[in-house]
């Protein structure tokens, strides 16, 4: 999954030919981008059904809903918010809360998670995953954070059920020039090695 953060309504439409061309299947837009609504409802047009496209950075039951009014089709919070992750849950909308301790994922996977978003994953690496998976082998778990294409692998090995990058590919010096080709190439190589 590929987190778009500080975006602007001019780089969506080439962003998504370049994601939709390079294999990706999901994106999540924070909802703490300025007019991520917009970008949100856009992004859906844009991409005519060719992606998942969710909200992440939900903090609470109101950002929950103005994302959901503009098309957003699974939520992404940073650590367990109980109220959207229990909305989402009854509702039957994907949910990814962000956790990190067992306690935290085990905490977020009752809560309703659809899968619970390891984060800072990069911080322990790959090691990290595999060891949580041992108590935990019923939790699906996206790592998220630090993930390469040297380490993703590894990701998976360890019983990562998906992974998310951001800044790494998504880089604001590419974004500035308008270098969609190569964020193509690199998304390509991240989800060729995994």
């Amino acid at each position: 999954m590929g987190i778009l953060r500080g975006i602007t309504a001019s780089a969506i439409e080439p962003l998504i030919e370049a994601i939709v061309s390079s294999g990706l299947e999901t994106i999540e837009i924070a909802m703490n981008t300025a007019d991520a609504g917009a970008l949100i409802k856009k992004a859906v047009s844009v991409s005519k059904g060719r992606l998942m496209i969710g909200a992440g950075t939900v903090l609470n039951p109101d950002i929950l809903k103005s994302a959901l009014d503009v098309g957003a089709t699974f939520i992404v919070t940073p650590t367990l918010v109980e109220d959207v992750a229990e909305y989402c849950a009854k509702n039957v909308i994907p949910v990814f809360p962000g956790a990190l301790s067992p306690t935290e994922i085990y905490a977020a996977w009752n809560a309703g998670a659809t899968m619970v978003k390891v984060f800072p994953a990069g911080v322990f690496g790959p090691a990290y995953i595999r060891e949580v998976k041992v108590p935990f082998n019923n939790i699906e778990l996206l790592a998220c954070g630090g993930v390469t294409s040297e380490n993703i692998k590894e990701y998976f090995r360890g019983g990562a059920s998906a992974v998310a990058f951001g800044a790494s590919i998504f880089r604001t010096d590419w974004l500035a020039k308008k270098d969609y080709a190569n964020i193509a190439q690199a998304i390509k190589k991240l989800i060729g090695n995994r």
